[in-house]
């Protein structure tokens, strides 16, 4: 097993020939020989990678870093997702550089609804669990709390300060026992930014297009305002 000197070493060392693709190929191996399969970073390798370049493994530029790397799982990294990840955006094989990259990337995240977006619905991809088509509730409130906050995008509104997003864990730890598929997971996401813009929810109505849980979420919201203005 390497120590951490060599961890670093081997994942900044260049191999001499022209192609960029070569150095990225050969930069890339396993870590930990009782954890690692050929072309692949296992759990503890993955994490100890990702923490080396500046990701929080407790925020969202987790998913940010996995989304470029095209991780299959939060604790996996396969060598053509690294090499092809690192490539595409022209970032040398050294770790100053790709943390460098990454810091970037989650600055702009904060403020970019696109960039986000990506990362976002990538979050639902790589968090599932085995072959499970859907998130567990459990996970999906966790990989929100993660992704609504700095680097990611808060889910409070501009004007009234609306903290949407306690109220949509309240609303689902309440009333909602199901799992949480792909549909739902990308709608919320696009009603968080409507609702961010628009405290009223006045872009919502029920002949709308919106997923059923946020139909109910919309009906609970309004009733929950109405009592506190009656007390």
């Amino acid at each position: 097993m390497l120590n951490s000197t060599d961890y670093l070493r081997a994942f900044e060392v260049r191999v001499p020939g022209p192609s960029t693709f070569r150095r990225f190929t050969y930069c890339f191996f396993p870590l930990d020989e009782r954890e690692d399969a050929q072309d692949t970073l296992g759990a503890d390798s993955a994490m100890n990678y990702l923490q080396s370049i500046g990701v929080g493994l407790e925020d969202a530029s987790l998913f940010l870093a996995v989304e470029l790397l095209q991780a299959p799982s939060i604790g996996e990294i396969l060598r053509a997702g690294f090499v092809n990840g690192w490539r595409e955006v022209s970032i040398e094989a050294k770790t100053e550089a790709q943390a460098a990259h990454l810091k970037y990337l989650a600055g702009l995240m904060t403020k970019e609804r696109d960039l986000f977006r990506k990362v976002y619905r990538y979050a639902f991809i790589v968090g599932k669990e085995g072959d499970q088509r859907a998130l567990s509730l459990d996970l999906a409130l966790l990989y929100w709390e993660t992704l609504f906050k700095k680097p990611g995008q808060s889910w409070i509104g501009s004007s009234r300060k609306i903290d949407w997003l306690n109220e949509w864990k309240c609303f689902l730890q309440e009333n909602w026992k199901r799992s949480v598929n792909r549909d739902m997971w990308n709608q919320t996401l696009e009603f968080a930014f409507k609702s961010i813009d628009d405290e009223s929810l006045s872009f919502w109505s029920e002949d709308g297009a919106w997923p059923g849980v946020i139909d109910e979420f919309v009906a609970w919201y309004k009733r929950k305002s109405e009592m506190e203005v009656d007390a």
